[in-house]
């Protein structure tokens, strides 16, 4: 977000708005000049200089902008670390004759401007030299001003694509089924080309014995992001898979299909919100290393939106949001996601395991909903909500190992997986796809009895009804409910809510399954819950304060909920013995609530089995430090029939 305001078309001098809205029907951005037009003199100044050097010069218009437009393309840039390039002698030493003046004017000798001689005029000399210098300078003045950062690169950039690494994002695998599964890569250098990739998957480690195989296009319109979904497999099976793009093979990833009816045991790893600048992945780490998981629920927050220093620096860390402002553009999401994929400890986790994933708010950006979030300012230069949710859900899909279905309303993400008859895991998504606008005040009580404020919105809140209804019938076990938001009740000790994002801020799309749960005898639901970076074990009742429920026996309760706290980013404020004195306050005056952690990172391990559903939190040593030890600080057990949580 721009560090200046941005001069709105009605506030611009007759010339200055002309010239603006050239840019803008070129498609290109217009920040630059809207916030140079605070001094109408210097923005006439710009283009007295500006625009007659670029006109005017006698330096080929190629070393002048260094673009792909100009015969100068991300193949050719991404070659100047090689011994031999396709570069002429003459753009070599403009390169070097920038790149000099960016990092080391001090030592720029009589020598270099001998050869300098030898191919350009003292006119062209100083022409470029002006250019240049125009460029370093003025750049570094639009970054710091966050006008138009690409001038100037910053802190904690995403390194160039390296041609010699073409899978510099690893592999990844997700949304398994018994028959097959998407496998994930992004291919690196591939500058506006379509590359072709090869891919195969076997039973076995050395991919000898190959199940399928095929060659996929990455298209320079999806990123060169590739998916493939994987036919011809066997239920419960763990296999083996790779890519290959120029010669040049991906790691080896391993995933494994969902099991048939006769399954006894499942175990999933089930994380949430990773934030870059926050510390280190070590929770991702802990799971990659785990050979007993069937598969990693990501239940959202897989990266944050926010400009560097907004919600975490990263500098202590070498680990600086980018690109360096608030994400906004589909250039910007894809940005992002990149640098989130760079990580090891998350590249390790997608390699070892499949994943199934649903995104919460910061995948679009804060407190998200179907209209609109709390942090998209359309008055600052945001554009409008549907063009920036558009291009999220875009990035979202071509960066995860997600299958995507498509519907007339734009790609959606709530879908059920089948663990033979132990296990119905069901997805949500409570953000992007029905949602009501978040209540501004909590007591806003005509607001909050409005029947027709939504979490889900009513094709969703129908499609999940269907889904218990038809698990029950099929005499499935056990119902998962993978979703973002804490869904047992959270109220202050006056009885104000404490958070309308929460399910608490819409207690009629609650009810609805509560009362279905009761009314159908559907028991056995375990609620999965993220987004608030805390852990959290309760049971779900009607309403837990009352005499309809007894803590001890779990009688009147119909469901429980396990809430995993975050990978790195940050719970609550404060010395641990002040926040383990919260804890035990917030469990006194809530007797559904049997757990509460404030205070540390990791994963929620859950364990499967036909007579109880097992949720162990495990939390890592550190995340200022890479890797480190984790430990099982609690663990919470429900038996089947009893939609109780007991401490193990």
């Amino acid at each position: 977000m721009a560090r200046i305001t941005l001069k709105q078309n009605h506030e611009l001098e007759p010339h200055a708005l002309a010239a603006v809205q050239a840019i803008e029907a070129s498609g290109a951005d217009s920040s630059t000049m809207r916030g140079l037009a605070h001094s109408q003199a210097l923005f006439d100044s710009y283009f007295k200089f500006y625009m007659p050097a670029r006109a005017g010069t006698s330096i080929p218009e190629e070393l002048i902008e260094l673009g792909a437009e100009h015969g100068l393309t991300e193949e050719k840039i991404a070659q100047l670390d090689e011994p031999t390039n396709s570069f002429s002698e003459v753009e070599r030493l403009a390169l070097e004759y920038a790149d000099r003046m960016a990092l080391d004017h001090h030592h720029m000798d009589d020598a270099f401007f001998d050869r300098m001689r030898e191919q350009f005029t003292d006119e062209q000399i100083l022409e470029l030299g002006m250019m240049i210098g125009q460029f370093i300078g003025f750049g570094r003045l639009l970054m710091v001003l966050d006008l138009e950062s690409k001038f100037c690169p910053v802190a904690g950039a995403v390194a160039a694509p390296d041609l010699k690494n073409r899978f510099q994002h690893g592999v990844a695998s997700g949304d398994p089924l018994g028959d097959r599964v998407i496998l994930w890569t992004r291919v690196s250098g591939g500058a506006d080309k379509p590359v072709a990739v090869r891919w195969v998957i076997a039973t076995d480690q050395a991919l000898r014995n190959i199940v399928n195989q095929g060659v996929v296009t990455a298209l320079p319109e999806r990123d060169h992001t590739v998916k493939v979904d994987a036919l011809g497999l066997s239920p419960g099976r763990t296999y083996y898979y790779r890519f290959d793009a120029d010669g040049q093979e991906s790691p080896t990833g391993r995933t494994r299909t969902l099991p048939d009816r006769t399954v006894t045991r499942l175990r999933f790893a089930v994380v949430s919100c990773s934030n870059y600048p926050f510390g280190y992945f070590n929770a991702y780490g802990r799971v990659a290393e785990r050979a007993d998981v069937d598969a990693v629920l990501h239940l959202g927050d897989y990266f944050y939106e926010y400009a560097p220093n907004e919600y975490g620096s990263g500098e202590e860390f070498g680990r600086v949001h980018e690109p360096g402002h608030e994400v906004v553009t589909l250039a910007d999401y894809r940005v992002r996601h990149a640098q989130y994929k760079t990580d090891p400890d998350l590249q390790e986790a997608h390699r070892q395991h499949p994943w199934i994933c649903v995104w919460d708010d910061h995948e679009s950006t804060n407190n998200s909903w179907r209209d609109g979030a709390q942090n998209h300012n359309p008055e600052s230069g945001e554009g409008n909500w549907s063009t920036r949710r558009a291009v999220a859900i875009r990035a979202y899909h071509e960066w995860l190992p997600i299958r995507e279905q498509p519907s007339a309303n734009g790609p959606f993400i709530y879908r059920s997986f089948r663990f033979g008859q132990l296990a119905d895991l069901i997805m949500l998504d409570t953000r992007l796809h029905g949602r009501s606008r978040q209540l501004d005040d909590p007591k806003d009580t005509a607001g909050l009895a409005d029947p027709s404020r939504t979490i889900l919105g009513a094709d969703q809140q129908a499609w999940l009804a269907e889904q218990l209804r038809a698990s029950k019938r099929q005499g499935t076990t056990w119902r998962l409910l993978g979703q973002q938001l804490m869904f047992g009740q959270l109220i202050g000790e006056d009885g104000v809510l404490l958070n309308t994002d929460q399910w608490d801020g819409y207690p009629a799309s609650r009810t609805a399954i509560l009362d279905q749960l009761a009314a159908e005898s559907i028991n056995n639901m375990v609620v999965l819950t993220g987004d608030i970076h805390t852990a959290w074990a309760m049971d779900i009742a009607p309403d837990p304060l009352s005499d309809g429920y007894d803590p001890g026996s779990g009688k009147g309760s119909l469901a429980v909920e396990f809430v995993t706290t975050s990978v790195t980013s940050p719970g609550p404020q404060g010395d641990a013995e002040a926040l383990a004195e919260r804890e035990q306050v917030i469990m006194d005056t809530r007797p559904h609530i049997h757990y509460v952690n404030l205070r540390e990172h990791g994963y929620l391990l859950l364990d499967i089995d036909s007579e109880r559903t097992r949720g162990e939190f495990w939390f890592v040593d550190s995340i200022v430090e890479r890797g480190g030890g984790e430990r099982l600080a609690a663990a919470y057990t429900t038996q089947a029939g009893a939609n109780h949580l007991v401490r193990d």
